[in-house]
């Protein structure tokens, strides 16, 4: 291997993991300082026997528009979800660059799911092994969110809005 190429090579792993530890920063910032909203969950099974433990999250109804407005959205785009007092969300419109409400939030989705529904980029909860009974419990998905509508999971909680952690 010649110089140039073992140096185009040191460039290129140099330029994956700039974006990898840019991509890892963004979302610890969101960690550290977004909204922590709450999203309602429909029953799924926490189980997986490759990956390990984990939950498959999927979203109550109340978090995606009728079915009709659905089939006609584009791959991604942006939501506006209305939060209670719980910080619990519905959903309340498509995003249309007008000004929210103090209880509103921009939350982004990418497409749409083989059932149709919207994917919001908090679709599985991994947690340790032997802990399936403990978190089948989860009635929310816990995120945090920035401005700009994008998102990282970061707890499930109980019907109590009490997030469940491992004992």
């Amino acid at each position: 291997m010649t110089w140039l190429a073992r140096g185009m090579v040191v460039v290129g792993l140099l330029v994956v993991l700039g974006l990898v530890n840019f991509d890892i920063y963004s979302k610890q910032r969101i960690v550290e300082t977004g909204r922590e909203i709450l999203l309602r969950l429909r029953p799924a099974d926490p189980r997986s026997l490759i990956q390990g433990d984990y939950m498959v999250l999927r979203y109550d109804t109340s978090l995606f528009p009728k079915r009709d407005v659905m089939d006609a959205l584009p791959y991604s785009g942006r939501v506006v979800l209305r939060l209670d007092a719980d910080n619990v969300a519905t959903f309340s419109r498509l995003d249309d660059g007008t000004p929210l409400a103090d209880n509103e939030v921009r939350l982004r989705f990418r497409h749409r799911s083989r059932t149709g529904e919207l994917r919001y980029g908090a679709e599985s909860f991994f947690f340790q092994e032997g802990q399936a009974k403990r978190f089948s419990k989860a009635k929310y998905g816990v995120l945090h969110l920035d401005a700009s509508g994008k998102s990282v999971l970061v707890a499930v909680a109980d019907e109590k809005l009490a997030k469940i952690s491992p004992k």
